[in-house]
């Protein structure tokens, strides 16, 4: 992936996520944009919150990164890229369902049942 595509994503379309997530969760959640770090270590959004004081599903906090497809953040870079992403934007709360039923993550009560959870390879797809 090239050098600019990392620095656009990074700037202008990992806030939005991190943003449109913060609003999911309210301030019980701190999202958050964590630039990359070289090969091995993609721009990812985290976040991580204190369990829900009335149920827990799982023992650990919520503590989870998204990372990316390369191809699919070059695919935001091109004709239509904008507009793709919007729609995604508009689908992430519907898109959580699936993050969850992947990994033992439950963002209702803010816990999962490993210390850290990656949540990978994911697409732009709304």
């Amino acid at each position: 992936m090239s050098i600019e595509a990392v620095r656009r994503f990074e700037e202008e379309f990992a806030p939005r996520i991190a943003a449109k997530l913060a609003q999911q969760f309210g301030p019980s959640v701190h999202v958050d944009v964590v630039p990359g770090a070289g090969h091995g270590h993609p721009t990812r959004v985290r976040m991580r919150g204190l369990a829900n004081e009335h149920r827990h599903r799982y023992v650990h906090p919520l503590n989870v990164s998204l990372t990316w497809d390369i191809d699919e953040i070059e695919s935001l870079m091109g004709p239509g890229g904008e507009a793709r992403f919007e729609h995604y934007l508009e689908a992430t709360v519907r898109k959580m369902a699936s993050w969850e039923s992947a990994r033992p993550v439950d963002f209702a009560s803010r816990t999962q049942g490993e210390p850290e959870v990656l949540i990978g390879g994911l697409d732009f797809e709304g």
